[in-house]
């Protein structure tokens, strides 16, 4: 077994193997699943202290996973925060750092890109089965109202959402937070209604307040997310974790657009053969 390539991949692998562990070895696995930015920051003596336990059972966690040592464990943290916190210049002079700068430029970044996204979406259409994506269809079609929230890096989706559904003649509203009113703008919320909720890493958390509060009034809830770790999926009826194409810490929208045109496209020929949906020039595609 190969020791897990990325900070998601490490914290799947530890919530599977979270009962086969040792005592002292579940205390660090709840520890570095809790606190992964202290994790990233601090040293091993300061951890295992934090932990209650000696450093070399940080050692020993660390072997479980088939890593050969804590650093290199640790590392998968450090990436993770760097690219959680860094702004988009601090981004590019990292980038810079580990690669001949004087060889990057737009036609490379395309290429980089194309090829990332094309990997990411060729996966995509195996990770969903027929199943989820009519369900979640059928909770469109069949929704009172339709609540779309995404904030940040996740507005354009949740927006595109909001100006499709509309052409879709769904009673459609878009919970942005306008004049900090996010959740005065969620409060009316019911059983019937239908929230699709767009957060990726680190996750928003209003967006997650209010998946919430659906969830809790007996709304169905959508998420569009990156991992099945993340706080939305606990708290939907249909978790859509998507992996974004990624080049030099710059993550993509491309499947998460595909999902969303997939579904709203879907929903559109639904419509159309209940006979819910006749005027053609309604439609979001045609222009």
């Amino acid at each position: 077994m190969h020791s897990p390539t990325s900070l998601e991949d490490l914290q799947q692998a530890i919530s599977k193997e979270y009962e086969s562990l040792s005592k002292r070895l579940q205390q660090v696995a709840r520890f570095l699943l809790e606190h992964p930015n202290t994790v990233a920051l601090e040293t091993v003596a300061s951890l295992a202290e934090q932990c209650d336990v000696p450093p070399s059972t940080l050692v020993r966690f660390a072997a479980a996973f088939n890593y050969n040592g804590f650093t290199e464990m640790q590392n998968l943290f450090r990436k993770s925060l760097v690219e959680q916190t860094s702004t988009y210049s601090e981004r590019v002079q990292l980038s810079q750092s580990t690669t001949n700068s004087h060889s990057i430029n737009p036609s490379i970044i395309l290429s980089e890109f194309s090829s990332s996204n094309a990997f990411s979406m060729k996966h995509m259409s195996h990770h969903f089965s027929e199943n989820m994506l009519n369900d979640a269809v059928s909770l469109l079609e069949n929704a009172n109202n339709i609540y779309l929230i995404g904030l940040r890096r996740s507005f354009p989706i949740s927006s595109y959402f909001a100006y499709s559904l509309r052409h879709l003649n769904k009673p459609t509203h878009l919970i942005d937070g306008t004049g900090g009113m996010l959740m005065e703008q969620a409060s009316n919320i019911r059983k019937g209604d239908v929230v699709i909720a767009t957060t990726f890493s680190p996750y928003a958390k209003e967006t997650v307040n209010v998946a919430d509060f659906a969830f809790k009034t007996g709304a169905k809830v959508i998420a569009i997310t990156d991992s099945k770790l993340s706080p939305l999926s606990a708290i939907s009826d249909y978790c859509f974790d998507i992996k974004e194409g990624e080049v030099m810490g710059f993550r993509s929208l491309t499947s998460s657009m595909t999902l969303a045109q997939t579904l709203l496209v879907g929903l559109a020929y639904r419509l159309n053969s209940d006979g819910l949906l006749s005027d053609t020039k309604t439609s979001p595609w045609v222009n």
